[in-house]
């Protein structure tokens, strides 16, 4: 939410700095995350003065420029060497003197200094309006009118519109601060409680409304009171479309926005003052002189204001006149009744919407505009009709007419105020302060509660219509927290708590044993949105996909069924920032459904790694990361957890290329080099490998194993090698499971150290180095054992592989 600081203050009984009025913003829980100064003109035009030219004479050495005489009504006239074709003796210029800074429209800041042009001494410029950051012509410098005063300050003249620019953190129940009137109601409810003074929010009056005629009556009829619980509306006539004075324009560019014309700004403008939404509509376009609030039939095709047909839910609630929609109830206008150039009489549309309704609509077409934002969340009912007449009168007084019919209001069931109650002891024991009643009276009637009982140890109020969030006891003394400061509540000097009992200890101490191995290989932690975008999936995957009802954006509306694409969104985003070399971890959760009501999660862990494993050095030359890196980092994950008897064979799902891994028949892990075809997707260029292990799975054997310990052996190891010719397809994990079939009891392990290939082996042939370690714990082993062992492994290998053993 932007505030700023001077339309703010418009509101404000009393005068504050830009620096305290940030310090009470944050007190009262509308955190202010960015204070700016705002300039119109970038530098204020500080430095720049009026100048008059007094000769003009053309340059000895170029053709395209002229040797000036410039007055500034200070000291010597000022020799400025200019190359702009229309300046002449007798204009009125704005002059960057030496020393001054220009803020340009494009490029970097300039400071003037003395420069020797063409061999023609320049003590400054006289400018163009791009040049000082006025505009985008180029096309010569600005002349100004012959009665300007020379030596005035270009700034005294021009007058850019300065200010101080809030960025305010909201919370989303906080439609009432949602505009400057409901920030101001506020500060000024924090300033009465802390310098005990009655002070009220400057409201602009609404007194001087008045129908002057009833020559453009338009009827309303609400159809649907459940999604539109109150309209109103007014006719003016005669009006004028034109560009915004000044003052509207510099407010609304202040906060961002752009300006369009005066209606559509005044429009803008009371949104951002009130919170409350308006709508313009060409009366002339009113059909039949009729305003129906409806629901139309499905798929009902609706030309919007940006030129683009969309179809209709039936739930989509329609503004329409007697033959056709005109508008997306609160949310977007349409094409045809929207106000033109041409435009001379308008039907002005002030009305409440139901927020789920207009959220719904809003995210069904990707509408996100202010009105949407603001009705989702629940505007002011009450003031729908007070904030029409403002309207009305800023639109008489910027683009004149006449107001030419009564003013319609249709609220066929009254709301009632909200009625809480707050105990007095309740209030003590959540806030943790003691507060006086009378405070507490103060503070609410301040934001605009009405007190209807007061009892011993209890208070009943009603809610204002501003603060539909408000409807539990815990909601009042947020409010009083607020009023009273933030940081204001005591901290105690000792706090009484249980301790946590902790439940499921190895499924935290596993967690955390993998993730301290990871980190310490060099990974780092992403944490990435469950959320995430449907159109990265096909129709098989998205069948059995969770949607979200209520998504917060087009791009962000299913729960995830898989991992891998959030991940390469951390990763492209590295990748786009020059880190190139990544080794991320992710735990995380995947979603699915088979119908309604039936939901299943399921725990992943996963690594992406992308780029070298290791740098340049003066030792050693940068070493690729690959998938014998990735296998081996998953290997020591499973040892973690005790598994040594998994699985591998080949996996290509047409996402990844490489391996998965069971246990006992059930699916633990996937890992592999992701395809092309998945990367261009996210526009990663390099190689990304990825694994995922089953989470769920993993902690589980982990909490089947039981942890043993054994003493040392006092023996040492015997090492045996063993050379082999093998297929050059066939993979070590196959040796692996032959030399486990040959059944040596006193075999500790088996490694690979070298692989050889030669057209001497014989054709599609590769010779395999295997290290063989042995080991008795109880005594030393003998020749004749190790001979013994080694022979049931070559005969077993010879007769699974086929291999041959080298002599």
């Amino acid at each position: 939410m932007t505030i700023s600081y001077k339309w703010l203050s418009e509101y404000l009984p009393v005068s504050l700095d830009p620096e305290r009025l940030s310090k009470i913003l944050t007190s009262i829980g509308l955190e202010v995350e960015s204070l700016e100064k705002y300039e119109s003109v970038k530098g204020g035009l500080d430095g720049l003065v009026i100048g008059e030219v007094l000769e003009c004479e053309q340059h000895p050495n170029a053709d395209k420029l002229k040797v000036t005489k410039v007055n500034i009504g200070s000291g010597d006239p000022l020799q400025v060497v200019c190359g702009a074709p229309n300046v002449a003796a007798g204009q009125k210029v704005v002059v960057a003197t030496v020393g001054t800074t220009i803020y340009p429209s494009t490029g970097d800041p300039l400071t003037m200094k003395v420069a020797k042009i063409r061999g023609v001494e320049s003590f400054g410029m006289i400018c163009a309006e791009d040049e000082v950051g006025m505009g985008q012509s180029h096309a010569g410098i600005m002349v100004l009118p012959a009665n300007v005063k020379v030596g005035m300050p270009a700034a005294e003249y021009f007058q850019p519109y300065t200010d101080f620019v809030y960025e305010i953190g909201l919370t989303p129940n906080r439609m009432d601060a949602m505009s400057h009137l409901g920030v101001a109601r506020d500060v000024c409810a924090y300033l009465t409680h802390h310098d005990k003074g009655g002070l009220r929010v400057k409201a602009p009056s609404v007194n001087a409304f008045k129908v002057e005629n009833h020559n453009l009556p338009i009827a309303v009829t609400i159809e649907n009171p459940t999604a539109c619980q109150r309209y109103a509306g007014v006719s003016i006539s005669g009006v004028t479309i034109k560009e915004s004075p000044k003052w509207l324009k510099d407010k609304l560019q202040a906060i961002g926005l752009r300006p369009i014309n005066n209606i559509v700004d005044i429009t803008n403008f009371v949104l951002h003052e009130t919170g409350q939404p308006l709508h313009a509509f060409d009366a002339d376009a009113v059909a039949g002189k009729k305003v129906i609030v409806k629901n139309l039939p499905q798929d009902t095709v609706f030309v919007t204001l940006d030129e683009k047909e969309r179809k209709l839910s039936s739930e989509d609630l329609m503004i329409c006149n007697d033959t056709e929609p005109m508008c997306i109830a609160g949310v977007f206008g349409g094409l045809k009744s929207g106000v033109k150039d041409t435009t001379t009489n308008i039907f002005l549309e002030s009305a409440w919407f139901n927020p789920t309704s207009i959220r719904k609509t809003s995210f069904r077409h990707g509408l996100r505009t202010d009105a949407a934002t603001r009705f989702e969340k629940g505007v002011d009912i009450s003031a729908t009709v007070n904030v029409l007449k403002r309207a009305a009168l800023l639109i008489k007084e910027i683009a004149g007419g006449e107001i030419s019919s009564d003013l319609v209001d249709v609220y066929p069931q009254p709301k009632d105020k909200t009625v809480v109650s707050i105990k007095y002891h309740y209030l003590r024991r959540l806030s943790g302060k003691t507060y006086h009643s009378d405070t507490v009276k103060k503070i609410l009637e301040a934001l605009g509660f009405e007190v209807v009982k007061d009892g011993i140890d209890e208070l009943f109020l009603c809610v204002p219509y501003s603060k539909p969030d408000i409807s539990i006891p815990a909601d009042i003394v947020e409010e009083i927290l607020r009023i009273d400061g933030l940081d204001n509540v005591t901290i105690p000097h000792s706090i009484l708590i249980s301790p946590a009992v902790e439940a499921d200890r190895v499924k935290e101490s596993f967690r955390m044993k993998v993730a301290n191995y990871l980190v310490g290989q060099g990974f780092s932690e992403i944490m990435t949105n469950s959320i995430t975008n449907s159109n990265y999936y096909s129709e098989d995957v998205l069948q059995h996909t969770v949607k979200l009802m209520n998504n917060l954006s087009v791009e962000l509306d299913i729960m995830r069924p898989a991992m891998l694409e959030t991940g390469l969104e951390s990763v492209a985003h590295n990748i786009n920032r020059k880190n190139n070399n990544l080794n991320f971890f992710e735990f995380g959760k995947t979603y699915s459904t088979s119908g309604v009501g039936h939901y299943e999660e399921q725990e992943h862990l996963t690594l992406f790694i992308s780029g070298n494993a290791s740098e340049d050095s003066w030792k050693q030359k940068a070493v690729k990361s690959d998938i014998y890196r990735l296998k081996g980092i998953a290997a020591a994950i499973l040892k973690l957890a005790g598994i040594d008897d998994a699985s591998f064979e080949a996996l290509n799902n047409g996402k990844i290329e490489g391996l998965s891994a069971k246990v006992n028949t059930k699916h633990l892990l996937s890992l592999g080099t992701i395809a092309k075809k998945t990367r261009e997707r996210f526009d990663i260029k390099q190689e990304v490998l990825f694994a995922d292990f089953d989470w769920k799975l993993l902690r589980e054997t982990v909490a089947k194993k039981r942890t043993s310990f054994t003493e040392l052996p006092k023996q040492l190891p015997v090492q045996r090698d063993l050379a082999i010719i093998v297929d050059k397809s066939l993979p070590f994990e196959a040796v692996e499971k032959a030399v486990k079939n040959a059944k040596a009891s006193k075999l500790q392990n088996v490694s690979l150290f070298d692989i050889f290939e030669s057209d001497k082996l014989g054709t599609n042939k590769k010779s395999m180095a295997v290290s063989f370690s042995f080991l008795d714990e109880e005594k030393t082993l003998t020749d004749k054992e190790i001979d013994s062992m080694m022979s049931k492994i070559m005969a077993s290998v010879e007769k699974e592989l086929q291999a041959e053993i080298r002599k």
